[in-house]
């Protein structure tokens, strides 16, 4: 089964945390036991998987992206202005596999799923597949 979602971001640099939208289709489907994959088809967006107990975690995470891909650095070449956000959606990754057992996203006490927007504010699009 495959699901598209649709997700607003607000900021240039936004988590945006999806955690409840997967499991919210794999309770749909009712899928006991598999793997889900979430995709994003964007180059200048991606998923991660991470902690989302504290917001904190992500606010560093983003300051230290902005640390290691500056938005501005005088030997960029890219036209359209954004190297920084394709840097950082390479280093994220387009997708991320879950294991479902009994139901449930198996995932750690502390881990959420995440869009991460690096190039915002957008609509973006985001694909759930379910195995």
């Amino acid at each position: 089964m495959l699901i598209k979602k649709t997700i607003q971001t607000s900021q240039r640099d936004q988590f945006k945390e999806i955690t409840g939208a997967v499991q919210r289709e794999v309770s749909l489907q009712d899928m006991t036991s598999g793997v889900v994959i979430v995709y994003c088809p964007h180059t200048t967006a991606g998923i991660t998987i991470n902690e989302n107990a504290d917001p904190d975690v992500v606010h560093d995470m983003l300051l230290a992206w902005d640390e290691v891909y500056p938005w501005h650095h005088p030997k960029y070449k890219h036209a359209e202005g954004n190297t920084a956000s394709h840097l950082k959606a390479s280093t994220v990754g387009a997708s991320q596999h879950v294991i479902v057992e009994d139901g449930k996203l198996l995932l750690g006490t502390w881990q959420g799923i995440y869009f991460c927007e690096f190039d915002g504010p957008r609509n973006r699009t985001y694909y759930i597949k379910m195995m």
